[in-house]
This record gives structure tokens, C-alpha cells and sequence, in this order.
């Protein structure tokens, strides 16, 4: 059963807010859109109700009945895998009082037990059983008493994504272009899979938006990321460790931007690295013992031992995928709103799988020396941005100073190419990706869309 949401009882019509084309222009947007909460209450419905969210992984959920909690929006999700396999999302809260079912972040569960007054439910979403239902007068077959849960569930190659727009797209449709860069992104691993492992989570107090601002932004990285490229260049012999090639002239360098539509986009580091087996490790800041781990995989691997090392290597793009998810090194990173001006940022590890048989012993020993290089950027590199996120969304206070620029590279002849798919290329350095992006938001920001939720019958 469908139930459709009556937007106008959550909040007014987008449209009646503001003039979004004064607040989001060519070459710069008004502060307000990271500030008002109105605004914020509107990208609710309008972002994270109405397009594709990313909600999970399915490594995370991989038997019946297993689960994670998760968000959609500032929507309480439990990410499932029900006792026939089907993955669901639930809204994490009970039909009766609406206090959230489940408070443990995963587990394995055929049902669900309301911890306030012992109302159960099936994984399924639907109502199992009341206690003492004689003090109702109500037929609890109803649909209305079922969990609440997302529409549209679909993944693409592992990741999982939901909607509660009836209208949007397909989830293939939406991501579009970006599935290439995704589908190189898993590819290098053994089997073309990965598995979810543990993750450092963040948080910062700014807009959810000033995270995927940075997103595809080469140009702070020798000015923000100093200190991380003095640590991973510390012991070299020569200063070509880590993103050292963002020194120098890096507009120059053939690492770009591409935008890929729907407000996807990725940052190509490939380029700078040389294309050899070891190539990747070869730029790979060091971590504690990994010097002992390089020297016994040469050993006992001899010359397979470059192309195992560089499964430890941290995979020099960034691809985006909005509103909430991005793939940077070897990481699954996701944005969370909090808040108009509070967000979490959850920078999940990954492993490799033998999943063909090409690694054989070796995997625990990959797996070992990949999460000791995926310690080094969510620590010493992501906390640089955070502080970045938290000063402008200081500096936004100064309510006179109405603008945000994003306009490096714009009107400059030959810089900017767009092809005939529509999809935009720019010297990595350039906020091209930032002006594409933000006029997606400020389309769909313009639109009424139709949610709705579904309940079990």
C-alpha cells in the first residue's frame, strides 16, 4: 500500500521561499543557502525525499535478517535484509507513539520490539502482535498500524540507494555516467567486490552542502592538506609521496574534473601516477610497519608482490555521487544533515575479498597493510576540512557579505569542455564541478515532488 505525504503539512511549497534564481546565479550563491533553516527544512522533501539516497552497502547486510541503521535525510532508517532476502528500509520508528524500534546500530533480527510499550513487528514491516489488545477497539489488521518504510529500494553493484519519490527516475538512469567511474572504482579489486569494515565518523558544525562543495575541489589541497603532505613526505628521499602533485602548477597537470549530470561528479588523480604494477603503492604515504609488510610480500610474492601492493594503495579519485555519497582512495564516504548547520561525516574502510582465488594467502595480510593506509587521510586529512567547514559557516554570520564565489576557470576560453553526452570537463582545480552541481540543487529546489511511503498489507 502507498501512502502519499501532504508536503504542505510538513512545510510551504519550495516556490513560495525565494527567488532561486537570484539565490543561485552563474558564478556565485547567496549565503542563505547554507543558513536558513527554511531552506534546510525544504532540501528535506525536495533532495533527500525526492532523489536517490545513498542508505548502505550490501557487505553490511549480507544474511536474512541482518540489519544497520541508517538515515535518510533526518529520516530514522533500518536497512534490512528480511527473512526472504528482500532488502528493505523501515522507517525506524513505531506506528503507535513513534519512538524509534530499533537503537542498536546493527544486528540480526526477524522482528522488532518496541521498547516503550512491546508493540512487535515482522521485518517485513508488518504488525506481528499488541500486548493486552483487548483495550483496543481497532482492527489491527489495518495497514495503517504497519511500519512505514521506503518505496524504492535499488542497488547498483553493491550500493544501496532509496527514494520516496514515485517519480524519479530509475536508480540506473540517475546515476548515469557515474557508473563508469564506479564500476573502475570496484574493478581493480580481486572479483570486482569490496566489503564494508569499520569507519571513523566526524562530525562538523556547517551546512551539509559545504562537504560536497569540497568534494571535487583541487584547489585547496597544498593550502589545507600541508601538514598531511609534510607527514606522508617525511621520510622520502624525494617529496613525491601522497598528493604531492597538487604542488607546483597543478592546473597544468592531466588530472581533471568531469561532471557527469544529476549532480555527479568525479575527480581523475589517475593520470599522475605512473601506469605500472606498484605504481600506486609506489606513492603511498608510509603508515607504521608497513615497511615490514612491503618487504615480506617481495619476499614471499616476488614479482606478483607490486600488483598485491597496490590493492593497499589508496585509488587517487574522488567520485561523487549526490546528495550523500562519495568513493575517495578506498574509502565509502557518506554525508548525514543533522541540522541547517551540523552534519556527520562517516568515512567507511574497506577489504578486499578473494573472490576468484588470486590472492590466496595473502588477503589477511592486504587487508591488514589496507587498513593501516586508509587510517591516514579520515585523520590527518578529512579533520583539515572539517575545520574549513566549521570556519565558513562562521564566517556566513557576516549577514551584510551576501555572496559565495565558485567561479575559478569560468569564462576562460578552451578550459571548460562539455562533450556531447552533456558531460562537462575541467582542470581539476576549477569549481566547474561546484557551479554544475549547485544548479541541480536549484532545479530541484524549484520543483513539487510527490512522496510517498509504503506499508505492508
Amino acid at each position: 500500500m502507498l501512502e502519499k505525504i501532504s508536503t504542505s503539512s510538513i512545510r510551504p511549497a519550495s516556490a513560495d521561499l525565494y527567488d532561486w534564481d537570484e539565490l543561485v546565479q552563474e558564478d556565485r550563491v547567496h549565503r542563505l543557502i547554507y543558513t536558513d533553516p527554511a531552506i534546510f527544512e525544504a532540501e528535506l522533501t525536495n533532495i533527500w525525499g525526492a532523489v536517490w539516497v545513498y542508505l548502505g552497502h550490501d557487505s553490511q547486510i549480507p544474511n536474512n535478517n541482518d540489519y544497520v541503521t541508517t538515515r535518510l535525510g533526518l529520516r530514522p532508517i533500518i536497512l534490512l535484509r528480511d527473512s526472504q532476502g528482500k532488502i528493505r528500509a523501515l522507517f525506524n520508528r513505531c506506528t503507535h507513539r513513534g519512538t524509534t524500534l530499533c537503537r542498536l546500530e546493527r544486528g540480526n533480527a526477524f522482528q522488532f520490539v518496541c521498547p516503550y510499550h512491546g508493540w512487535s513487528f515482522l521485518n517485513t514491516g508488518k504488525l506481528r502482535a499488541v500486548p493486552w489488545p483487548d483495550g483496543y477497539a481497532c482492527d489491527f489488521k489495518d495497514a495503517k498500524f504497519n511500519v512505514a518504510q521506503v518505496p524504492r529500494v535499488d542497488s547498483y553493484r553493491g550500493f544501496i540507494f532509496g527514494t520516496l519519490n514515485p517519480d524519479a527516475p530509475p536508480l540506473l538512469d540517475y546515476l548515469g555516467g557515474i557508473t563508469g567511474p564506479i564500476d573502475e572504482w570496484l574493478d581493480r579489486n580481486p572479483g570486482g567486490k569490496v566489503v564494508v569494515c569499520e569507519a571513523n565518523r566526524l562530525k562538523y558544525k556547517g551546512n551539509w552542502k559545504l562537504a560536497y562543495d569540497n568534494s571535487g575541489d583541487g584547489y585547496h589541497v597544498v593550502f589545507s592538506h600541508r601538514s598531511l603532505l609534510e607527514m606522508e613526505n617525511r621520510l622520502a628521499d624525494e617529496a613525491n609521496k601522497g598528493m604531492s602533485y597538487y604542488k607546483g602548477s597543478p592546473d597544468s597537470k592531466a588530472m581533471y574534473m568531469r561532471y557527469t549530470g544529476n549532480g555527479h561528479h568525479f575527480k581523475d588523480k589517475r593520470p599522475n601516477i605512473e601506469k605500472r604494477a606498484g605504481g600506486l603503492w609506489a606513492v603511498e604515504g608510509p603508515a607504521p610497519g608497513s615497511e615490514h609488510y612491503e618487504a615480506e610480500f617481495r619476499r614471499r610474492f616476488g614479482a606478483k608482490a607490486d600488483d598485491i601492493l597496490d590493492l593497499a594503495g589508496s585509488e587517487p579519485v574522488n567520485i561523487n555521487v549526490f546528495p550523500n555519497l562519495s568513493l575517495l582512495g578506498n574509502h565509502i564516504q557518506v554525508f548525514d544533515p543533522i541540522s541547517v548547520d551540523e552534519t556527520n561525516v562517516t568515512w567507511f574502510g574497506t577489504r578486499v575479498v578473494d573472490a576468484d582465488g588470486t590472492l590466496g594467502d595473502a588477503l589477511d595480510e592486504i587487508n591488514a597493510l589496507r587498513m593501516r593506509t586508509q587510517e591516514q587521510f579520515p585523520n590527518f586529512g578529512e579533520v583539515d576540512d572539517l575545520a574549513n567547514f566549521e570556519e565558513i559557516q562562521r564566517g556566513l554570520a557576516c549577514l551584510e557579505d551576501e555572496w559565495v564565489y565558485m567561479h575559478r576557470g569560468l569564462g576562460i576560453p578552451g578550459r571548460v569542455k562539455t562533450d556531447a553526452k552533456g558531460e562537462v570537463t575541467a582542470p581539476a582545480t576549477d569549481e566547474a564541478f561546484m557551479r554544475e552541481y549547485i544548479h541541480e540543487w536549484k532545479r530541484l529546489m524549484k520543483a513539487s515532488p510527490s512522496l510517498v511511503v509504503q506499508r505492508e498489507v
